[in-house]
């Protein structure tokens, strides 16, 4: 399971406001099946198709904590 916190939901107003779309899908597949995985301090990092995920695992379920187009 995937769970968006607020301050990610917001990040996709964030984000519009400055010309960058990203869908939830997008942020949901490249934590699903990456690309590329890492991690930043404690939590993990994953990419896909443009897009950097931030994220934890706790009791199975994945937090996405922020998101960001790369290039």
């Amino acid at each position: 399971m995937i769970y968006f916190t607020s301050y990610a939901n917001q990040k996709f107003t964030i984000l519009n406001s400055h010309g960058v779309f990203i869908r939830k899908e997008q942020v949901e597949s490249a934590v699903d099946t990456p690309e590329q995985r890492g991690k930043i301090g404690k939590y993990l990092t994953s990419e896909k198709d443009g897009v950097k995920v931030v994220y934890q695992k706790e009791n199975g379920i994945k937090k996405i904590i922020t998101f960001y187009p790369i290039n």
